[in-house]
C-alpha cells in the first residue's frame, strides 16, 4: 500500500473534518443520478417487457437476451469505468457515462426492431457499469467522515427510488394513454432524466483526494481552498495549509503493485477483494432476478386480470410490483440508520438472512397444491421481505464496502471490479430466470434464488474480518 505523505493527510484531513452543507447534498444527488437510473431502467424494463412481446415477435430467448444485453454491458462499463476513474478523474468519467446512458435510452425510445431495443439496452448498461464504481469512489471521496456511510449507502438508496419511480411511472402511463408502445414512453423518460443528471454533473468539482493521489497539488489546495469558502468551513487554516503544500513532495519510490488489477488480488488486498465481489454477485443474481420479472412472476401466479385484455393485464402486473417495490425504498431508509449504528457486516448477513426467508414464503405458495392465489398474504409477504430486507442490508452494503477499503490510487478499480462481478451475478439472473421458468416452473426460479441468498449469507461471514473501521478510507 502506498503510504500518504503528511502534507498530503492534512488535505485528507480538512476534507474528512469539513461541516455537510447544502452543496455536498448537491453534488451527492448529481453523482447519484447512475444508480437512480439503474433502477429506473430495470423497473421500466420490467413493465415495458410485456408490451415489447406484443409490438415484436420476439421469442422467450430474446427477452432473455434483452434483459441480459443492460448487464452484460455493466460487466464491460463496471471494469472499464473502474480505470477510467482512477486514470482519467472522477468527473470526466462520470459526464461521460451520463451521455451514454442518454444516448441509449433514446435509441430504445426510437427502435424499429427488436435488435435495436438490444443495442440500447446494452449501451445502457455500459453507462450505468462505468457509474457505479465512478459514482461510489466520488462520494466516498467527497464525504466527511462523520456522515461518510450514511451519504454512500444514500446513493445505491436511489437504486431502489428509481424502481419505484418506474412502477409508478409505468402506472401513470398505461392508465392515462393505454397502449402496446407505451414503452416507448418509459424509455424516454430515462433518456430525459438522463440529460438533466448530464446538465448537474458539469457543474461538480473533481474529486480532491483524486488530484492528490495524481500529484496535483496545486488544484487539489486550490479546490479545497474554493469548496471551503463556498462550504464557509471555518476548520481549515489557508496559510498553515500552503506552507504544507509548497513543502510537498511526490513520494519517489516505486509503488507498482499499487496500480491495476493485479493488485487486487495481492496478499494485501485478496481477501477484502473477494468480500466486495462475491457476495454483492450472489446478491445481483437475486435483485435482478427477482426485480426485473416482478411483473411477469406476478402474473404467472395469476393475480392478475388477464382476462381483461392485455394492456389491463399489464397494468394490473404493474400495480403488484409497484406495491412490493415500495419496500425497496422502504429498506433503504431503514439502511441509512442501520447501516452506521449496527455496522456493513452485520446488516449484509441479516439482509441476506431476510432475503433467503422471503423467498422461502414465496415458495411455499407456489408449491402449494390448491395454487399461489389461494395464499396470497405468503406471496406478498414474500416480496415485501425480500425487497426490505435486501436494501436495508447487502444492496446497501455492498455498494459502500469498495469504495473504503482500498486507497485512492485504485478505489475505483476496485469499485468496478466488483461491480462487474455483481453484473456478471446479475446477467446470470436476467437470462436464467426466463428460462427456468420456462424449464422448471415458478418453483425452480424462487429455489434458486433461496439458495443464492444463502450463498450471499455465508460468504459474507467468511470474508468479514477484511472489513475496516466504519467511515475510514484507506489511504
Amino acid at each position: 500500500m502506498t503510504a500518504s505523505p503528511s502534507h498530503a493527510d492534512s488535505l485528507f484531513s480538512a476534507l474528512d473534518k469539513a461541516p455537510m452543507t447544502w452543496r455536498h447534498y448537491a453534488y451527492w444527488l448529481a453523482a447519484s443520478g447512475g444508480a437512480f437510473l439503474d433502477g429506473f431502467s430495470v423497473s421500466g424494463l420490467g413493465v415495458a417487457l410485456p408490451l415489447l412481446k406484443r409490438d415484436f415477435p420476439i421469442s422467450p430467448f430474446f427477452v432473455g437476451l434483452i434483459g441480459s444485453a443492460l448487464v452484460l454491458g455493466a460487466v464491460a462499463g463496471s471494469a472499464l469505468g473502474g480505470i477510467g476513474a482512477d486514470r482519467f478523474g472522477r468527473k470526466r468519467t462520470f459526464i461521460a457515462d451520463m451521455a451514454i446512458i442518454a444516448l441509449a435510452c433514446f435509441i430504445g425510445a426510437a427502435a424499429t426492431n427488436p435488435r435495436l431495443i438490444l443495442l440500447s439496452q446494452f449501451l445502457l448498461g455500459v453507462g450505468v457499469g462505468v457509474d457505479f464504481p465512478t459514482s461510489g469512489a466520488y462520494v466516498s471521496e467527497l464525504m466527511p467522515r462523520k456522515t461518510r456511510n450514511r451519504m454512500t449507502v444514500a446513493t445505491i438508496s436511489l437504486q431502489s427510488v428509481g424502481m419505484a419511480a418506474a412502477a409508478l411511472a409505468g402506472l401513470a402511463i398505461l392508465k392515462l394513454r393505454p397502449s402496446t408502445e407505451d414503452w416507448r414512453l418509459l424509455f424516454g423518460a430515462s433518456g430525459a432524466i438522463a440529460l438533466l443528471f448530464l446538465i448537474a454533473r458539469l457543474w461538480a468539482p473533481e474529486s480532491v483526494r483524486w488530484l492528490v493521489t495524481e500529484g496535483r497539488i496545486g488544484e487539489a489546495t486550490a479546490l479545497l481552498k474554493t469548496l471551503s469558502k463556498e462550504f464557509g468551513e471555518k476548520a481549515v487554516d489557508p496559510d498553515a495549509e500552503e506552507v504544507a503544500v509548497a513543502a510537498w513532495r511526490p513520494d519517489p519510490s516505486p509503488h507498482a503493485q499499487d496500480v491495476g488489477y493485479s493488485t487486487l488480488f495481492s496478499a494485501a488486498y485478496r481477501a477484502r477483494t473477494m468480500l466486495v465481489s462475491l457476495p454483492w454477485m450472489l446478491m445481483d443474481v437475486a435483485t435482478y432476478g427477482v426485480g426485473l420479472f416482478t411483473p411477469v412472476i406476478l402474473g404467472a401466479m395469476h393475480l392478475s386480470g388477464a382476462e381483461a385484455g392485455p394492456i389491463a393485464a399489464d397494468f394490473a402486473d404493474a400495480e403488484g410490483s409497484a406495491a412490493v417495490d415500495a419496500f425497496l425504498v422502504i429498506g433503504f431508509v431503514a439502511s441509512l440508520f442501520a447501516v452506521p449504528r449496527y455496522g456493513r457486516i452485520t446488516m449484509q448477513v441479516a439482509g441476506f438472512s431476510g432475503m433467503a426467508l422471503g423467498m422461502l414464503l414465496l415458495l411455499f405458495a407456489a408449491m402449494t397444491d390448491n395454487g399461489a392465489k389461494e395464499h396470497l398474504a405468503f406471496v406478498i409477504g414474500g416480496f415485501v421481505l425480500f425487497n426490505f430486507m435486501m436494501n436495508a442490508g447487502p444492496n446497501a452494503t455492498t455498494f459502500t464496502l469498495a469504495p473504503t477499503l482500498f486507497p485512492t490510487a485504485i478505489r475505483a478499480s476496485a469499485s468496478g471490479f466488483a461491480a462487474a462481478c455483481a453484473k456478471i451475478g446479475a446477467s446470470v439472473g436476467t437470462f436464467v430466470v426466463p428460462q427456468l421458468q420456462d424449464a422448471w416452473g415458478l418453483v425452480g426460479v424462487v429455489a434458486v434464488m433461496v439458495a443464492v441468498s444463502v450463498a450471499g449469507l455465508m460468504a459474507t461471514a467468511g470474508f468479514a474480518h477484511a472489513v475496516n473501521e466504519e467511515g475510514a478510507l484507506e489511504e
